[in-house]
């Protein structure tokens, strides 16, 4: 007997809103989306311990003052759990350009264009990546630019 989530999967795509492997996994949308909060909170488990640790030593690499390490460290990560959920959702995954950027349409761009580099870097095309993008005017111009 099919479940509601089965037979809603007939009629929609299911997204699923976490950063959580395993509930991923167990529900089994076809496309996940990151933010910040979300990957805080599975941040905090033991087994994400790892993912953490190499977006820190990777952005040691990548800067040479800490709050600009912190800030490439803070976009490896969200690349790092994207990349995890992609090996287990057969579509895409979203992730969100930092919202402090809402009113800037150049950081929009810039910021997304290093996070598709950031996926494109450890083999993933742009094309399983959505990039989350506030929606005020200069967000929008943003996205525009980006799609064009």
């Amino acid at each position: 007997m099919a479940t509601v989530l089965d037979q809603l999967k007939q009629y929609t795509t299911v997204v699923a809103d976490t950063g959580d492997f395993e509930s991923i996994a167990q529900y089994k949308p076809t496309d996940a989306t990151t933010n910040p909060s979300l990957i805080l909170a599975a941040a905090g488990k033991s087994q994400y311990a790892p993912l953490i640790d190499q977006a820190i030593e990777w952005a040691k690499g990548q800067a040479s003052t800490v709050d600009e390490q912190v800030e490439k460290a803070f976009d490896k990560l969200l690349v790092n759990f994207g990349s995890k959920i992609l090996d287990i959702v057969p579509g895409r995954v979203s992730t969100e350009v930092d919202a402090r950027f809402s009113f800037d349409k150049e950081a929009n761009v810039r910021k997304a264009r290093e996070i598709i580099d950031l996926y494109k870097s450890i083999g993933i095309d742009k094309e399983r990546v959505l990039i989350k993008i506030d929606s005020t005017w200069e967000g929008i111009q943003a996205a525009r630019e980006l799609e064009s």
